[in-house]
């Protein structure tokens, strides 16, 4: 726990006073009551000032001082807020495949409308961005809030040539980076350039709040390895969702009058799936496109952040002296 404003906890320096002052009328009570005893008026009385009954709401209401005083420090806590919160770059494979016909109604269009309806269902707190790869890779939307942006940007994409995972890894990181820090601005110089250092690996287990979504129909077939590529998300703690729409057996497709010959590469998925801590999913229809986007959006959810919870002390402190005070109207017919 950690407060806002800590100095304000030297009031607590204050409760002692209270608590010594207390004690000294406590005694001067059982001083006046065995002075005047004799009388019989208040040897009830002092009996009674001794008993515990008579101690339990002078207690309550220290507990409830103290905790309303801790809460003029405003403290605050550590939680994991069930909300989602993170980036998402949806990576698409844009290779001629991607234009068969053996999901309806093209396997590029259901996996457009898929997203569509992920990006339409996400809070303000996940930023999405867009990414296209086929024989290169190419930032279609850096992460935004702003769905209007990214619905136009997932309707740009088109068929285009080869496939290349490495380099949709890639731009991906790179629309990570463009997303979180601000673009340095362009400086021209005759000094030699040195070279941005990589960044240190993240320990195994750890990730911030960014996942790919790599949605691809096809085998790699260009360079470069796209286990490299995926290495380095691992080591920026960033999980890649590789899905695979397709056929892992091959099959024949016509796409604009040529014969496509098409094998879906699950092992080498499923081996940047692992390599990141990811999963890999298989998808055979748009329907399974939208599980999977759901899937991956569930394990956007608790972020652990400081939150101020002055108003549960404050709370706690009213309750204390309500009880305080309730007991001593019903025992003594007065508060203490």
């Amino acid at each position: 726990m950690s407060f806002i404003w800590p100095a304000l906890l030297s009031s607590l320096l204050i409760l002692p006073l209270g608590i010594a002052l207390y004690l000294f009328l406590q005694q001067r009570r059982r001083r006046f009551a065995a002075r005047y005893g004799s009388f019989g008026l208040l040897a009830g009385a002092a009996g009674h000032g001794l008993s515990l009954r008579r101690q339990i709401p002078p207690v309550f209401f220290l507990i409830g001082l103290t905790i309303l005083t801790v809460a003029l420090a405003r403290p605050q806590m550590v939680v994991s807020l069930p909300r989602s919160e993170g980036t998402v770059i949806l990576a698409f494979d844009v290779s001629g495949s991607m234009a068969a016909g053996d999901v309806e109604p093209t396997r590029m269009e259901a996996a457009k409308a898929a997203a569509q309806n992920f990006v339409q269902r996400q809070p303000p707190s996940v930023q999405i961005g867009v990414v296209a790869f086929s024989d290169n890779g190419f930032r279609v939307q850096i992460p935004t809030n702003d769905q209007d942006a990214i619905l136009a940007a997932i309707n740009r994409l088109t068929p285009q040539r080869g496939t290349s995972l490495a380099h949709g890894i890639i731009a991906s990181l790179n629309a990570i980076a463009a997303g979180t820090e601000p673009e340095p601005d362009e400086i021209y110089s005759d000094l030699l350039l040195t070279p941005t250092p990589l960044p240190t690996p993240m320990p195994k287990g750890m990730h911030t709040a960014s996942v790919i979504v790599l949605l691809t129909d096809g085998e790699n077939n260009e360079p470069p390895d796209p286990l490299d590529a995926a290495q380095t998300a691992a080591d920026r703690g960033v999980r890649i969702y590789p899905v695979g729409l397709g056929s892992a057996a091959g099959t024949t497709l016509e796409i604009n009058g040529f014969t496509v010959y098409t094998q879906l590469d699950e092992a080498l998925l499923q081996q940047i799936a692992q390599l990141t801590e990811g999963t890999y999913y298989p998808a055979q229809n748009e329907q399974d496109l939208r599980t999977i986007y759901d899937e991956v959006g569930s394990q956007l959810i608790l972020k652990p952040e400081k939150m101020e919870v002055t108003a549960l002390f404050a709370g706690a402190g009213l309750l204390a002296l309500l009880i305080g005070g309730l007991f001593s109207l019903w025992w003594f017919n007065h508060l203490p």
